[in-house]
């Protein structure tokens, strides 16, 4: 009697696609609060009755950076990472402290988002801005602590990130300082209100962050990810 001996099945090999999909998230969030920000109709700096009247002025330019929110939502804590796994092999601890900064930062703008998408539909059912306003003014506590966490963890987060960024050599010395220097940029652009340097800011963000992923591309995968 014969035995016969079943080997498995070789494995597709998945890491080809799986660095080509980081490559192309990496800028993409970036990039989506950019355009965000250059087409947003009010300043940061505006008052809650002018934001409300500026936002129900412009319905459809404030659905479209409502879109360009969503966007950015579901890509931005991707990115991080991806650069992060590139990053934590040259500067492991820096990487670990952008990572814890950044990461519940972005996981925070849905809240920060919330009020604009509420003062839109709001507008868009026909309800005066008076009464917008009123409500849009009784946010709750979480929300407040939400637009405090992503503005401490993006801002300070994304700086460490540059400088891992230039101690392990991922992406090359302009893309890191591209990445370190895009949030003072962009902080600096809400406080003199300037939509142009807000998009250049992030413009920065999203270049460096591409830079890293043409440096994914051209990893071997072994290098992207060893087989077990």
């Amino acid at each position: 009697m014969t035995e016969t001996i079943s080997r498995p099945t070789p494995r597709a090999d998945i890491r080809p696609v799986w660095r080509w999909t980081a490559a192309a998230i990496l800028p993409i969030g970036p990039a989506a609060v950019a355009l965000l920000r250059f087409l947003l109709p009010y300043n940061t700096a505006d008052d809650a009755p002018t934001i409300v009247t500026k936002i129900v002025g412009n319905l459809d330019r404030s659905s479209l950076v409502l879109w360009l929110a969503y966007v950015a939502i579901l890509t931005l804590v991707p990115g991080a990472y991806f650069v992060g796994r590139l990053t934590r092999r040259g500067a492991p601890w820096l990487t670990g402290i952008a990572l814890s900064l950044m990461i519940p930062g972005y996981l925070s703008l849905p809240w920060t988002a919330s009020s604009d998408a509420f003062t839109w539909s709001a507008g868009t059912a026909g309800l005066d801005p008076a009464s917008i306003t009123k409500v849009a003014e009784a946010t709750h506590g979480s929300t407040d602590l939400a637009g405090l966490v992503f503005v401490a963890g993006h801002l300070l987060g994304t700086v460490l990130l540059g400088i891992a960024m230039w101690r392990s050599g991922v992406g090359g010395r302009w893309a890191a300082v591209a990445v370190a220097i895009s949030q003072p940029l962009h902080l600096t652009a809400v406080i003199i209100s300037s939509h142009p340097l807000d998009l250049v800011g992030w413009g920065l963000q999203a270049a460096g962050f591409a830079a890293v992923g043409w440096a994914i591309v051209r990893l071997s995968n072994d290098d992207w990810q060893p087989l077990r």
